[in-house]
């Protein structure tokens, strides 16, 4: 008896693993194509490639400049665009007819009657607006400068005041002997910083210019140059210069400074207007054409006069 029970009991020993290896392998899951394409699918990167940046020529772009044609309509029975030649009437829009020129002497025989129908300032500025004709042969042109002149009648009551820069104790008490508001060297940088000292114009020696880079953004336009007269060894000449000198600006291709007050007699007005015309005029050589393109005249209540080119322009300019 005992010899039958341990034969099934050996049999069931050996069918065991087979089940078990059976059992735990339909468990596995199984693996086919479509999986394994699902995967790599999955597995794929989220971020894109990086492409190579493909190098471009710059392609020059020339700046077409459309030259303004000239009409002549002298011979018109009405200006080109416009309405007439005049108006027949007091009230009329201005941008229907031709804008009216005046000669320089009617111009300011008109802004002194202004003054006395508007009950203003007898003794209000007047101004002088040119624009300028800044181009040279093929693309060069003038650049934009600042000058300083003396005018043969100054309408200004005070003088400017100057602060002179040297090291040197003797061009100190010389300038100061000279009119300088104020002398010195490194000194005054720090007053200057702090707003205590202010000036209309600053001078400085060459040999102390490269201890004045601090004050660049300080001073801005008012720093000491070259160009503008305002760096030199003759003290005395140049606050002979800047004491009483009239300064103008050429911002891009336009001036706009003042040159007279209107209670000023006629002729200091019309000579200190022509002393400026002409120091804008030596800037640019007469072969190149006319630099003052356009003039206007006023006060400080008044409107806006055009004046003729024709008188305005030097003798070298009216026969180039």
């Amino acid at each position: 008896k005992f010899i039958n029970m341990a034969a099934p009991a050996r049999s069931v020993l050996r069918v065991l693993p087979r089940c078990q290896s059976l059992l735990f392998t339909n468990r596995a899951p199984s693996v086919s194509c479509n999986s394994l394409t699902a995967h790599r699918q999955q597995s794929a990167r989220s971020y894109a490639a990086t492409k190579k940046k493909e190098k471009k020529e710059e392609a020059v772009k020339e700046k077409v400049v459309k030259e303004r044609k000239i009409i002549d309509d002298k011979d018109r029975h009405k200006p080109f665009g416009l309405t007439a030649w005049a108006p027949v009437d007091d009230v009329y829009m201005v941008r229907y007819y031709p804008r009216p020129l005046y000669e320089l002497t009617v111009a300011i025989d008109m802004l002194k009657s202004f003054q006395k129908l508007d009950f203003s300032a007898e003794n209000q500025p007047i101004y002088i607006n040119l624009r300028l004709n800044m181009k040279l042969e093929k693309k060069r042109k003038l650049d934009p400068f600042v000058r300083t002149i003396h005018l043969p009648h100054p309408f200004k009551s005070d003088i400017n005041k100057v602060v002179v820069f040297t090291e040197k104790p003797d061009q100190a008490r010389i300038a100061l002997e000279n009119g300088a508001a104020v002398a010195g060297g490194v000194e005054l940088f720090e007053k200057i910083l702090a707003d205590e000292i202010t000036a209309d114009f600053y001078l400085a020696e060459p040999d102390i210019l490269p201890k004045l880079v601090p004050l660049k953004n300080k001073l801005r336009k008012k720093f000491p140059k070259s160009k503008r007269g305002t760096v030199g060894i003759n003290i005395p000449r140049m606050l002979e210069l800047f004491k009483t000198g009239h300064e103008y600006i050429v911002e891009d291709i336009y001036v706009n400074t003042e040159v007279a007050t209107l209670d000023m007699p006629k002729e200091h007005i019309l000579e200190n207007i022509h002393t400026i015309l002409k120091d804008v005029a030596s800037h640019k050589p007469a072969e190149f054409g006319p630099i003052i393109d356009r003039a206007i005249v006023c006060s400080r209540s008044s409107e806006g006069l055009h004046l003729k080119l024709e008188e305005l322009l030097p003798q070298e300019e009216k026969m180039a």
